[in-house]
């Protein structure tokens, strides 16, 4: 089984990854490698900011490694939130205040269009190389279901009824961002 490191300690990501990348990897944490300080993310794209978050944990353990950025682009709000979705609301991951947010944003707009875009940086024998995913949807007029995180109780993806929070865990990551992106990553491993 080969070990790579997954710049991030968010366990609802780990869950996701493992369950696309399958049982020929073991993914290590930042936490696991001794990175327990929060990575910066100063980059103005999410090409960007996976690419620093790779570097930088490729810089301190020199072990091959791969770190994900992704976001939330609403038509109707020119792409925003974009790169700053995990902070649109606050400087921390306050998924409620987000979806907040986001909902009052969109009042008045009758576009919903949004798409979710997760883009991956590996780094490999000090090579870097980037994949993405996308996901086109709509973005509901209020929360629904409990599972996932983030925007999936507000995001219903192109073809369904249903939001993430909605689909079971194996259900939205046949068709998510994340999952596209971890399916184009395990191709290129």
């Amino acid at each position: 089984m080969k070990r790579i490191v997954f710049a991030t300690n968010n366990a609802h990501k780990l869950s996701e990854v493992s369950a696309v990348l399958g049982d020929g990897y073991e993914l290590v944490t930042l936490k696991e490698v001794g990175i327990t300080e929060d990575i910066p993310e100063t980059g103005a794209t999410l090409d960007e900011n996976a690419s620093i978050k790779a570097r930088y944990v490729y810089e301190r353990t020199g072990l091959d490694c791969f770190a994900d950025d992704t976001g939330l682009e609403v038509e109707a709000l020119n792409g925003a939130p974009g790169v700053h979705s995990a902070r649109y609301a606050t400087d921390g991951h306050d998924f409620a205040a987000n979806n907040a947010k986001l909902l009052r944003e969109l009042e008045d707009k009758e576009n919903r269009n949004a798409r979710f875009r997760t883009v991956i940086s590996l780094i490999r024998n000090g090579i870097e190389e980037q994949v993405e995913g996308i996901v086109e949807g709509t973005i509901a007029t209020s929360l629904s279901g409990n599972e996932g995180f983030g925007y999936d109780p507000l995001f219903v993806p192109k073809g369904y009824d249903r939001t993430f929070a909605e689909m079971s865990a194996d259900e939205k990551n046949a068709i998510s961002h994340r999952g596209r992106a971890v399916a184009a990553l395990v191709k290129i491993l």
